[in-house]
């Protein structure tokens, strides 16, 4: 039985990306009407061959593309001989729908495996690994993922995000490659500069709710359709919070900040071989070794803060962004060797992490940043935003503990750590160790793995909310989460 799902799956698989001859193709598909975004584009390569519907009657335009159906479209584009065969991947046998081509782009260096050994057919593309993949393809020589997007922009193939980047991060959708892919095989199909193409698909977040899309870019416009969370939509300009969007053929305009480049509730596939984050988020748990920090109800704050630290790294490994902690064991570290760690490692944020302690006296949360001269830290803003969007996910982790609020610098938060470090720094008091009421959250694994989510969740809201990192969004789903209110 379980041999017979596996073909079934497999054929069901090369039906979604093996041409029919053009004679046989069918371009009316019901969920490609005459209004869709890439109805053009979808209909040109359907009539050459290059890309098939899942079915007869449909294209799914919002399925998400991975390596193996990319290396497919892209090889039968070029020509390519497409014969099943032997590729030399652990993972993509002779039976491979798209052996033939991945073994062929292989030898056109269009494509590669990953040092393992292995070539990951099912892992689904992100717009950087396209922009690479296309400039191979067609020799337009950008050979970085920063480089590769400008030429895409230049020559009209590709559009940038409302936010003006690229999303280099953001998956690939059916509708989207098709539209590339058209549009580097025939010039006719490019974007002309300043034309609004609503090329750029987004999705809308609104949990529960509906989104209300609107005649004018204002909350006085007239509504003139409510979309469901999910609703995959075409963006075309953005500006002062709101987006000019496209939705079967309707044009009107949404607020922005219910937009998100990946569909709620999708996993973020693991990272590629081409690509990756240009973020270093570097984790600094306190104390160590012979230094034991705050001691309390039998926990030293040295083992807990390391345990904490430990699971936020998790989560970030679940992502592109690096992560450097300044230790992953009971080591010690110099407090000025921590602040320096940041700049030797290219940080681009700076969290310390701590419990408090105070004669079982005092208990709750509270977040430090240095703000006593820019001389010192030139990061004071940053530095209080991340404070910010730390302290609110801290609080949302462990809602009962009292809120200390956001702290800056006075004579208890002005830490070396702080003070000497370059980039935006914030310390981050947990609780207190020594407290009988936080100490039930201290000293829980289950907790603390939840405070690990909180704290690389404050991060992405810092670098999503206050730096407008917007190719950050998808990872929010890797632990099923959104991102926070803009708080600064």
């Amino acid at each position: 039985m379980k041999k017979w799902i596996m073909m079934l799956c497999f054929a069901l698989i090369a039906s979604i990306i093996v041409p029919q001859s053009p004679a046989n193709a069918s371009t009316n598909f019901k969920d490609i009407g005459d209004t869709h975004r890439a109805k053009a584009e979808i209909t040109f390569l359907v009539e050459k061959g290059f890309v098939n519907g899942v079915s007869n009657t449909h294209f799914v335009p919002s399925r998400q593309v991975t390596r193996a159906e990319a290396a497919a479209m892209l090889g039968r584009s070029l020509g390519l001989n497409g014969t099943k065969q032997n590729t030399g991947f652990s993972d993509v046998g002779a039976g491979n729908f798209a052996s033939g081509y991945i073994k062929e782009m292989v030898k056109k260096g269009v494509i590669s495996g990953y040092p393992d050994g292995t070539f990951k057919p099912n892992t689904v593309l992100k717009r950087g690994e396209m922009a690479i993949l296309i400039n191979r393809a067609f020799g337009y020589g950008g050979n970085s993922v920063s480089a590769a997007a400008t030429n895409l922009m230049n020559k009209g193939i590709a559009q940038g995000f409302p936010d003006g980047t690229f999303g280099t991060e953001a998956t690939i959708i059916r509708a989207d490659f098709a539209v590339f892919l058209a549009r580097s095989l025939n010039e006719s199909f490019r974007v002309k500069p300043g034309e609004v193409s609503f090329s750029t698909t987004m999705y809308v977040n609104t949990g529960s709710d509906t989104l209300n899309m609107r005649s004018a870019p204002s909350n006085s416009g007239k509504v003139i359709s409510k979309l469901k969370s999910g609703t995959a939509v075409g963006v075309g300009t953005s500006s002062n919070g709101w987006s000019n969007i496209r939705v079967n053929g309707v044009v009107g305009y949404v607020a922005t900040s219910y937009l998100s480049t990946t569909k709620p509730g999708s996993v973020l596939p693991s990272p590629a071989p081409i690509g990756g984050s240009d973020l270093t988020v570097i984790l600094d748990p306190g104390h160590g070794k012979q230094d034991s920090g705050g001691i309390g109800n039998g926990y030293m704050e040295k083992n807990v803060v390391l345990n904490i630290g430990l699971h936020t790294k998790s989560y970030f490994d679940k992502t592109p962004i690096n992560v450097k902690m300044t230790r992953t064991s009971d080591t010690f570290m110099e407090l000025r060797d921590r602040a320096k760690f940041a700049s030797k490692n290219n940080g681009d944020i700076f969290v310390s992490l701590h419990t408090n302690a105070f004669n079982g006296t005092a208990n709750g949360q509270e977040t430090y940043y240095y703000a006593k001269t820019a001389a010192t830290n030139p990061n004071v803003k940053q530095s209080r935003a991340l404070a910010i969007y730390l302290q609110n996910r801290m609080m949302e982790a462990w809602p009962t503990l009292r809120n200390r609020g956001v702290n800056p610098n006075n004579s208890a938060g002005n830490y070396a750590v702080l003070r000497e470090n370059t980039v935006p720094a914030a310390l981050v008091e947990m609780g207190f160790i020594d407290n009988s009421t936080d100490i039930k959250y201290i000293g829980s694994e289950a907790e603390r793995k939840k405070m690990g989510r909180a704290l690389f969740l404050g991060t992405l809201d810092y670098f999503y909310n206050y730096e407008g990192r917007t190719d950050i969004l998808p990872y929010y789903s890797t632990v099923s989460g959104s991102p926070a209110k803009k708080l600064h």
